[in-house]
């Protein structure tokens, strides 16, 4: 079978045959239709991400297809069920053995490409401000990077859950992305002082920061007592310094949120929440926003389009 398949953090990965995977115990095998691309895969290039495989492995996080074969002990599916995956490696390639319990039904009416665009940027915005940053209808939130891949999903839940939205991107293009998601009000990072926006606002309940860097600096520094900011990445490939004694000041709080962790200590905090937004999904309330879409041939132009920061929303790779 054909794979995008990376042997060294010194090289890039390339489109490579390699042997079909036949499931082990617990294990389900996809025909992969379509798999979302990450910033997080970027980073596993390098080997510089927290969950980065041991060499070699076949790159792709998250992915949709049909179930053709079932490894021993599964239970709860069957043989050409339509399924969303989180596996956090093994996605870009024709087929793939995955961990059932990581798997999701997925709802009739949803697309190969919805299905690929779906867990980790709507689940990272679900649990960032449902879970941790406990959200309340009337607060203020403010997104950075916002028409990035969880950025996008971030306006579209905070407006959801009734927040006034403060979306922050770069470049009139990036911006539209943002208001069309629901953003109440539009900051470009590329010619905007973010802080005395916000200080306009009347200051930030809730920052979510996918970006780091200068932008977390402004951003926490219009925050309001009690706000709460929430680290999501490092896009900008730095990562800030905090000063305690602003904390203390302002009663701040800092709540980092990495979701593929809760499949370690809490899986059903992360399970609920995927239930919740397809439900959202199947009532017409999410919509995924895809910029871009490659055949596995092409995976490399995808790889390339995140890393230069030229997307919207998401990247997707259908498998041919």
């Amino acid at each position: 079978m054909r794979a995008f398949f990376l042997t060294s953090h010194d090289t890039e990965p390339s489109v490579t045959e390699i042997s079909e995977p036949t499931p082990q115990m617990g294990e389900i095998r996809l025909r992969i239709a379509t798999c979302g691309l990450n910033f997080a895969d970027l980073l596993m290039c390098k080997g510089t991400y927290q969950d980065t495989p041991d060499l070699p492995f076949v790159l792709g996080m998250e992915v949709a297809g049909t179930i053709d074969s079932l490894g021993d002990g599964v239970t709860g599916f069957s043989v050409e069920d339509r399924v969303a995956v989180f596996g956090g490696q093994g996605g870009l390639a024709e087929y793939g053995c995955f961990d059932a319990a990581r798997a999701v039904h997925l709802p009739a009416d949803m697309s190969w490409t919805d299905a690929a665009a779906f867990q980790i940027a709507y689940g990272t915005s679900h649990l960032a401000l449902d879970h941790r940053a406990r959200l309340q209808p009337g607060e203020t939130l403010l997104v950075l990077g916002a028409a990035g891949g969880v950025g996008l999903t971030a306006v579209e839940i905070g407006k959801l859950m009734g927040a006034r939205v403060a979306a922050c991107a770069r470049g009139a293009d990036k911006l539209e992305a943002a208001r069309a998601a629901g953003a109440d009000h539009l900051i470009d990072a590329s010619t905007t002082d973010i802080r005395a926006e916000m200080k306009a606002l009347g200051g930030a309940d809730v920052v979510y920061d996918p970006v780091g860097g200068e932008q977390f600096t402004a951003a926490f520094r219009s925050c309001r007592p009690e706000a709460r900011i929430l680290t999501i990445g490092f896009a900008s490939g730095e990562v800030p310094q905090i000063k305690a004694n602003h904390l203390l000041v302002k009663n701040l709080s800092v709540l980092g949120l990495y979701w593929g962790g809760y499949l370690g200590f809490r899986p059903e905090v992360l399970t609920g929440s995927l239930s919740t937004l397809l439900d959202w999904y199947s009532a017409g309330k999410l919509k995924p926003h895809v910029s871009n879409t490659f055949p596995l041939a092409q995976a490399a132009d995808g790889m390339e389009l995140l890393r230069q920061r030229k997307s919207t929303g998401k990247v997707v790779i259908t498998i041919d």
